[in-house]
């Protein structure tokens, strides 16, 4: 069963591919088509809107079942922001490093215990007969005081859960936790039942 992933992010292109492998699911990118994906303006308001704006734009470019993700960072003391905002947090040229510095300089005053945040994932599938299936997961942590760990991607080393960082998990405990995990569990439960009822 082939599926064109929505993304050019290779970090989130590796867990996709991973978290659904399992599912049966053969993951294959835009360049694995020979093709490019257009980039797509990410007008939504929620990570919804968004990953469905991604999804179905690769099912009209390649004529496949196409998954996107739409992720980011939800700080409550911050009014909810980086938000939809996360991967552009701190301007386009900002590197994660540059994104995780502002963030903490942001949280600089605020105390231990007032410091919850989650990564948000909404998972979104279009078909080509125009059906669409969606999934959304949290995972919930902390802000840290400072970066921690060498694994995972964006905001990692900065969002504390338990006593250690994403980043400090290993990509296997990472996926039983997080959000893009949660989220394609729910989606692959639902993939499944809606594959059984088309078949």
């Amino acid at each position: 069963m082939k599926y064109v992933i929505a993304t050019h992010n290779a970090h989130k292109l590796i867990e996709l591919q991973r978290i659904l492998e399992p599912l049966g699911i053969e993951a294959v990118t835009d360049r694995d088509l020979g093709l490019e994906l257009p980039e797509v303006e990410e007008t939504g308001t929620t990570f919804a809107e968004n990953a469905y704006l991604k999804a179905a734009s690769a099912c009209e470019v390649t004529g496949l079942p196409a998954i996107a993700d739409d992720s980011g960072l939800v700080v409550d003391a911050l009014g909810g922001r980086p938000g939809v905002y996360s991967a552009r947090y701190g301007g386009e040229e900002a590197t994660d490093d540059d994104r995780n510095v502002l963030l903490l300089g942001e949280m600089k005053d605020v105390p231990k215990g007032q410091r919850s945040a989650r990564f948000i994932s909404a998972v979104c599938c279009v078909f080509p007969n125009g059906d669409v299936l969606r999934a959304e997961g949290a995972f919930e942590g902390e802000i840290a005081y400072a970066p921690a760990g060498e694994n995972g991607f964006g905001y990692d080393p900065i969002f504390l859960v338990g006593d250690r960082t994403s980043a400090e998990m290993s990509p296997a405990e990472k996926d039983a936790l997080s959000h893009r995990g949660n989220a394609l569990r729910v989606f692959s439960k639902d993939l499944a039942a809606y594959l059984a009822q088309n078949k």
